[in-house]
């Protein structure tokens, strides 16, 4: 048995119907499109929010690091260390106000004749250490510009967390470490013939 032709009313109504499949594939297609576009917008939107929550907290952790440095107990070790330590000072901003000259220092401890000039981070990495190299050396520019140039400076890194292999890198560029442990903050023992470069 042979299919019979199909009559043009029946063709018109095959047409229709591929028609109406094809349009209602589009509107979901576009549907789909839609929701997912919606949904990117809403994860973007949280993991936004995620990272400004997660700097937030670095900061905290940063602003107790500084304050746990700031204490007693460090001073005496750089005391132990040969430098007479009387006087810090926090976050002192340096240089012409956004400026490739311009800087942060987190925390700066005194003995009059040199100064430690301390960055702290949470989790201490290479490129940290690399940056406070730079920021030392603008902040030693931005001195001599100013015709203070008598004072020697010189570096440390403080953080909650550093891997052996930073703290190597740290010392081989001259400047000492201080690590958090437990309740107390410690510097780390430097290697045999260890000097601090002075900036």
């Amino acid at each position: 048995m042979t299919a019979q032709p199909l009559t043009y009313p029946e063709l018109l109504d095959t047409f229709k119907e591929i028609k109406e499949i094809i349009q209602n594939t589009a509107q979901r297609q576009e549907e789909t499109a839609r929701l997912m576009k919606e949904q990117m917008k809403e994860t973007d939107r949280q993991m936004k929010e995620t990272d400004q929550k997660i700097g937030r907290l670095g900061s905290r952790v940063g602003e107790i690091i500084e304050h746990m440095i700031g204490g007693d107990n460090v001073l005496m070790q750089f005391q132990a260390l040969g430098y007479e330590v009387t006087d810090y000072s926090r976050r002192l901003k340096f240089g012409k106000k956004n400026t490739s000259d311009s800087g942060e220092i987190d925390l700066i401890l005194d003995d009059g004749d040199i100064a430690i000039l301390i960055e702290v981070k949470t989790n201490l990495q290479n490129d940290d250490v690399l940056d406070h190299v730079d920021q030392l050396e603008k902040y030693r520019r931005w001195k001599d510009s100013k015709g203070e140039g008598k004072k020697r400076y010189i570096g440390a890194l403080a953080c909650a967390i550093a891997a052996d292999n930073v703290v190597k890198f740290a010392q081989k560029k001259g400047m000492y470490v201080i690590v958090q442990q437990g309740n107390e903050v410690k510097i780390v023992d430097s290697p045999e013939g260890f000097k601090a470069k002075e900036w």
